[in-house]
């Protein structure tokens, strides 16, 4: 089974951001303007909208206008637009805009006003709707409609997208579609990253559904402004910190004309973009903004060895023998599942060992007297695997003195005799001398626990050879 999800990311050492300036955080905000693009039989669906609104509990009415909802989303589009418009412009932000393609359409004067005042207008597709039951031919049809109109609209193709109430597929039929600077449609970052999808690298700029004024309109979310104004502090002031450590991320800010714009949440907003201003080395900025730096100081990487995408023939080839004379595990990890988090040295050499771990005594006693005698110069004798062979040399295990021998030689007689497979041990960093007093503390160890301790350095020693492979990969 081949799992796509990235459950790994950057990991423990995310990349330097190097924003401009200097910046310890970037602060991107972003005003939704779907007002005229959602769900109404006027637009030519089967029932009324009953996302976002400030109507709790709402049902999609069938073939029917629901005009208390028709009435809120028209708020968004009559009041809070300009309300936003006014309070970013005097603030000297730059903004970004998520419209709604038929909903600018419907919207020449709002649309004017982010013209001038040079807001980023990425498309927020075709219309507000939920994709998920949609085919992928239906959905693409959608996209492409969208970026029609969005053009004819605003004079020029969008560089952003974001779906937002978005299928399975949206991701990667924006990535087969191209020409776009960025995709928002994710929330598992602080910083943008890069989607490969059919030898397409596309850049995701991920948006937020925490640090959002939605959260006013659902179960949980925001009772009163100064709760949104609180959060945004708390979510900047954490960011900031983490910059002024060397680590720089991006705090998204997700806003709804109809739900911000509200007077009472309006004032919440405002009192937090005063705090953020208050601070030094911030980068305010538009996603377009954002993308273009990421892009220059970050392009895509490609994984020279990905795992997960070998056959099985090359995967069993390649990392058949990380475990001693033991090629099953390699075929076992293969049938097993095997995704982005499993393509790098940590995560393969876990899901190898987990095989290891599973399989019944006698096949994990199999591996462990697989492993070479280091008692006896099996060099010569050509016994070795080529990996034994070169970690036995960089020990000394070649060069055994006759008194070092025979050392081993008694130490191994007893060993063996005592539990009946091979004294095991990575032998990286280690000489002779130490290696002789390990062995002399586990020749008393009671079966059970030299069992454990042998496969423990067995899986040791598959981490330093599958660090080998990558190392010659890289």
């Amino acid at each position: 089974m081949r799992y796509s999800r990235d459950t790994l990311g950057y990991g423990e050492n995310p990349p330097r951001a190097e924003w401009p300036n200097n910046a310890v955080i970037a602060v991107q905000f972003v005003v939704n303007y779907e007002e005229g693009g959602e769900n109404c039989i006027l637009h030519g669906d089967k029932a009324s909208e009953a996302f976002l609104s400030e109507i709790v509990g709402a049902e999609p009415w069938l073939g029917q206008r629901h005009w208390n909802m028709e009435s809120i989303y028209e708020y968004g589009a009559r009041v809070g637009f300009w309300r936003l418009q006014r309070l970013f412009s005097e603030a000297d932000i730059p903004v970004t805009v998520f419209g709604v393609a038929t909903a600018l359409q419907r919207s020449p004067a709002q649309v004017d006003a982010m013209l001038d005042a040079n807001w980023e207008v990425a498309s927020h597709g075709l219309k507000w709707i939920d994709y998920k039951d949609y085919s992928r031919e239906e959905e693409l049809s959608d996209i492409q409609e969208a970026i029609r109109i969005h053009t004819a609209v605003l004079g020029q193709r969008p560089r952003g997208w974001y779906t937002g109430r978005c299928s399975v597929n949206t991701v990667d039929l924006i990535t087969e579609v191209g020409g776009f600077h960025y995709i928002a449609d994710s929330y598992a970052d602080d910083l943008p990253y890069w989607h490969h999808h059919k030898g397409r690298a596309q850049l995701i700029v991920p948006y937020t559904l925490d640090a959002n004024d939605m959260r006013f309109s659902t179960p949980q979310g925001f009772n009163s402004g100064d709760q949104f104004a609180a959060y945004l502090q708390d979510a900047f002031d954490v960011l900031y910190a983490e910059g002024k450590t060397g680590v720089p991320k991006m705090m998204s800010i997700g806003l709804h004309c109809r739900l911000v714009g509200r007077p009472g949440r309006f004032a919440a907003l405002k009192r937090f973009i005063d705090y953020a201003k208050s601070h030094e080395r911030v980068w305010f900025a538009r996603r377009i903004d954002i993308a273009t730096h990421w892009s220059n100081i970050h392009p895509p990487q490609y994984q020279v060895l990905k795992p997960s995408a070998m056959t099985k023939s090359k995967f069993i080839k390649k990392f058949g023998g990380v475990f001693e004379h033991s090629p099953w595990i390699a075929e076992r990890t293969f049938d097993g599942e095997l995704g982005p988090a499993t393509d790098t040295v940590a995560g393969l050499h876990a899901a190898l060992c987990i095989q290891f771990r599973m399989a019944d005594m006698d096949e994990r006693l199999a591996v462990l007297r697989a492993h070479p005698d280091l008692a006896v110069k099996i060099s010569a004798a050509r016994q070795l695997t080529a990996e034994s062979a070169t970690e036995q040399s960089g020990a000394g295990l070649d060069t055994l003195t006759d008194a070092e021998h025979d050392t081993f030689f008694q130490l191994n007689t007893t060993y063996t005799n005592r539990f009946g497979f091979p004294f095991i041990i990575a032998v990286k960093g280690l000489d002779k001398k130490k290696i002789i007093k390990i062995f002399k503390e586990r020749v008393n160890n009671e079966y059970e626990i030299e069992f454990e301790t042998a496969c423990r350095q067995v899986e040791r020693i598959a981490r330093l050879r599958l660090e080998d492979v990558y190392d010659e990969n890289t």
